[in-house]
């Protein structure tokens, strides 16, 4: 599975990173190596969670970009 993952500049935690398909998945890290190995870990076990569960695992629907002048 390959999600797309987003990673902003914090104001004062450093990092933090999400997936967007999986709602509610976020993480933080002091750099932003530090946030995707945390968001990683998250969303592993967000999706073992789902299984275990024997609920739907979201996928990704796609990105794209939009360019404003």
């Amino acid at each position: 599975m390959k999600y797309t993952i987003i990673i902003v500049n914090g104001r004062k935690s450093g990092y933090i990173a999400y997936a967007p398909a999986l709602k509610g998945c976020v993480s933080q890290g002091t750099t932003r190596g530090q946030a995707l190995f945390n968001v990683r870990e998250a969303m592993e076990a967000y999706v073992s969670t789902l299984i275990e569960d024997g609920l739907p695992i979201p996928t990704e629907i796609g990105t794209d970009t939009v360019e404003l002048e």
